[in-house]
């Protein structure tokens, strides 16, 4: 997907757990707060918790509720206490159950040697974005950097870069690949599922940085 010169890399933070954390990635500059519904994830929040923190987000900064495997009995709950959110699957959801929740929905990629992302971009022709991560055992990219050389330069569909980023390679990361938005956990974080307010500012501020090269270098 071609972006303009002067494109400004959205920024979503995920994972958070407390109203103050929320507030502070809101000041940083996030674009997009990401509550995890996943319960064997040391970041997960209920969808009643998930709720009273999107409560806490002011206009055009959108919560995103992420799903792994979810049964339709908490799709229902996170919808009922979040329903203007974006929905992330991370699990092994096929496109029918992805395209039946009737919500704008980004697809999770876990990127590996040989993996065809043009073709899974395809079989998802309703999600809004494909976000890629690195591959490990179990769900989630686990912090780890995964070679963004394996990325095509010609998906159809917006790309959100995640696997890894943190303050200090997030600049590499979006003047190598250019995506449409960047997303981190762990690398702001001062312990799992809770984050550190200078790293998020750290973190937004690289981005912006990496704006203003990329569009001078055009």
């Amino acid at each position: 997907m071609s972006l303009p010169s002067d494109h400004r890399t959205r920024i979503k933070i995920c994972g958070l757990t407390r109203e103050a954390d929320v507030i502070e990635a809101v000041h940083a500059g996030a674009d997009a707060i990401g509550f995890v519904l996943y319960d064997k994830s040391p970041r997960y929040v209920s969808p009643q918790r998930a709720g009273e923190l999107a409560a806490c987000l002011p206009p055009f900064v959108t919560p995103v509720l992420l799903f792994v495997n979810a049964s339709d009995a908490l799709l229902q709950q996170a919808r009922e206490a979040v329903p203007h959110a974006v929905w992330q699957f991370h699990g092994d959801e096929p496109p029918a159950d992805c395209d039946r929740a009737q919500r704008p929905y980004f697809r999770a990629a876990r990127m590996a040697p040989g993996f065809n992302l043009l073709d899974f971009a395809c079989a998802y022709p309703n999600a809004q974005a494909i976000l890629v991560d690195a591959h490990v055992e179990g769900y989630g990219g686990g912090g780890q950097v995964f070679d963004w050389s394996l990325l095509p330069q010609d998906l159809s569909r917006p790309m959100i870069l995640s696997g890894g980023l943190h303050p200090g390679n997030v600049a590499e990361g979006v003047q190598r690949v250019r995506p449409w938005a960047v997303d981190v956990s762990s690398g702001v974080e001062s312990a799992k599922g809770i984050k550190d307010a200078q790293l998020m500012r750290q973190f937004c501020q690289a981005v912006r940085a990496a704006d203003r090269q990329c569009a001078e270098a055009r």
